[in-house]
């Protein structure tokens, strides 16, 4: 258990931010997931739509901290791979 001032402190301030990012990677998996979603069903023209909003999502959850850098380029590219294999098609 903290014992000082300041590190009663940092445990709430801790705590309020553990919340905000436990939140935000929820709203990242859940627009992720629905342009998943879309590339499965085959619905290019919805993806093609959703792809700025989820990208937009990605690249402030790595700005953030939530995800690392490599990762939001990851899940940027894996997404474009498929969109550009399913319009191709």
């Amino acid at each position: 258990m903290a014992n000082t001032v300041s590190s009663i402190k940092r445990m709430r301030v801790t705590e309020r931010r553990t919340e905000v990012n436990r939140m935000r990677r929820s709203r990242l998996r859940t627009q992720v997931r629905a342009m998943r979603r879309l590339l499965d069903a085959k619905d290019a023209k919805a993806a093609e739509a959703l792809t700025p909003s989820t990208f937009s999502m990605i690249d402030r959850s790595a700005k953030w901290g939530i995800i690392k850098k490599n990762t939001a380029a990851r899940y940027k590219s894996r997404l474009t791979l498929r969109l550009r294999k399913l319009t191709a098609a």
